[in-house]
C-alpha cells in the first residue's frame, strides 16, 4: 500500500473520508455489475455452444446432400441451375443496451424464391440441398450475433474486472492507510498542543509562585 501525497490537515482527512466512501460504494456497484455480466455472459457462450454445434451438424447435412444431388447432374447442369440466383437477402442490425454492453441483434429479410432453376434438368435431392443451405445460413447468422454479443460482453466484463481490482487492492486500501496516517499526524499534533499548553501554564504558575 501507498500513501497518497497530500497535507495531514482536517480538511484532507474530511475529503478523504468523502473519497473513502465514494470508492466503497462504487466498490459495491462495480462487483454487483461484474455478477450480473457473468450471469449473462454464461448464459450466451451456453447458447453459442448449442448454436455452434447446430451449426457443424448442418452443414455436414447440407454438403452430404449436394454432394449426392450433384452425382447425379453433370457439371453443366449444376453450373446452369445454380448460375441465376432470383433471391436476395437483407440483413439490418440494431444494437441494444445491456448493462452497458452494446450488443448487435441482426434480422434478416428473404425476397425471391431460392429455387430459381427449371426442374427438368435437375432433381429433388438439389431441392433439398438448397433449402438445407438457406435454413443453415439463417443459424450461421444467429451464431455470428450470440457470438459478438459474447465478445462485446468479455471486453466489458473484462474493464469491469479491472476496476473492481483496482479499487479493491489499489484506491481504497491506499485511501484507509492514508486516513489513518493523518489521524495519528493530526493526535501527535494535538498531544505535542496540550504539552505546550502545560508547559506555558506550569511556566506560568511558577512565575507566579
Amino acid at each position: 500500500m501507498a500513501l497518497l501525497n497530500v497535507n495531514p490537515t482536517r480538511m484532507a482527512l474530511m475529503d478523504l473520508k468523502r473519497r473513502h466512501k465514494s470508492s466503497k460504494r462504487g466498490h459495491k456497484l462495480l462487483k454487483d455489475k461484474q455478477d450480473g455480466l457473468m450471469q449473462q455472459f454464461l448464459m450466451i457462450i451456453r447458447k453459442a455452444k448449442d448454436l455452434r454445434g447446430q451449426v457443424e451438424e448442418e452443414i455436414g447435412s447440407a454438403f452430404k446432400t449436394f454432394l449426392i444431388a450433384s452425382a447425379w447432374l453433370t457439371d453443366a447442369e449444376l453450373s446452369n441451375a445454380l448460375s441465376s440466383p432470383q433471391a436476395t437477402i437483407k440483413l439490418d442490425v440494431v444494437t441494444k443496451n445491456v448493462m452497458s454492453v452494446k450488443i448487435p441483434e441482426f434480422t434478416i429479410h428473404k425476397e425471391g424464391n431460392i429455387k430459381s432453376y427449371g426442374h427438368s434438368g435437375t432433381n429433388a435431392m438439389l431441392d433439398e440441398a438448397i433449402e438445407a443451405f438457406d435454413a443453415l445460413f439463417e443459424i450461421l447468422i444467429s451464431l455470428a450475433q450470440i457470438e459478438k454479443q459474447a465478445e462485446s460482453m468479455a471486453i466489458e466484463l473484462e474493464t469491469t474486472r479491472r476496476r473492481v481490482n483496482a479499487l479493491e487492492h489499489k484506491m481504497i486500501p491506499d485511501l484507509e492507510d492514508t486516513v489513518k496516517y493523518i489521524k495519528m499526524k493530526l493526535d501527535e499534533s494535538e498531544r505535542a498542543g496540550i504539552i505546550a499548553t502545560m508547559r506555558v501554564k506550569a511556566s506560568l504558575e511558577a512565575a507566579e509562585a
